[in-house]
């Protein structure tokens, strides 16, 4: 879905992640790489496609938009280094693309790995007015692009049916990113009347009619 903040347009992709056209950046927040093999590690019972997915997920989005840039707005790992650092090493290896972090609360590696595989961790970033942090924040001024909430709506049709889908949540000078990851839930929003949702199901982006 293409949407314009502030005369600039921006694309919705259904991963979660959002390109800025202009500017040619890619947006993805949330990848939570290492939560994986951080659960297994502790006894809990997740299929082995997963670990794998999330890097498919990464190539092709990233395949799709050829960004000049891609900035992950925190929580890119999950934990401490396991086994799919050296997976994301690889990863990075492969792509050609400028990466730059965001520092998450997750974000606990330490700075110099990623100094070594040339990308660039950060607390924030202003670009024109647009203010990039990890966890949502008001500056006067800027628009806010965020993520960490891993924002999610429940859609109630006729009965007792229900559907609860990730989703892009818009509030004013403000807007929370789907969280990428295959592996990290969500936390149900309840949006106010002058919000806007972007709700993803299955390969689309749709708006949600608020009533």
């Amino acid at each position: 879905m293409r949407i314009t903040i502030q005369n600039q347009t921006f694309i919705l992709h259904p991963s979660g992640a959002l390109f800025w056209e202009t500017r040619k950046l890619l947006l993805i927040s949330d990848v939570h790489l290492g939560k994986v093999s951080h659960f297994r590690k502790h006894g809990v019972a997740i299929p082995n496609n997963v670990v794998s997915e999330n890097f498919n997920r990464l190539t092709e989005v990233v395949e799709y938009f050829n960004p000049d840039k891609i900035i992950f707005l925190g929580d890119l790992f999950h934990s401490s280094m396991n086994s799919e650092w050296d997976l994301f090493e690889k990863w990075v290896a492969c792509c050609t693309n400028t990466i730059m972090l965001i520092a998450g609360n997750h974000d606990i590696i330490d700075q110099n790995h990623y100094t070594k595989i040339n990308i660039d961790v950060v607390e924030s970033l202003e670009i024109d007015d647009f203010l990039l942090t990890h966890h949502p924040v008001i500056k006067e001024g800027f628009f806010n692009f965020s993520g960490h909430i891993h924002p999610g709506i429940i859609l109630r049709g006729f009965g007792a049916q229900s559907l609860k889908l990730p989703c892009f949540y818009q509030k004013e000078n403000q807007m929370i990113l789907a969280a990428f990851g295959e592996f990290t839930g969500k936390h149900i929003i309840k949006p106010k009347q002058n919000d806007i949702i972007y709700a993803i199901a299955n390969q689309d982006v749709v708006m949600v009619k608020l009533n």
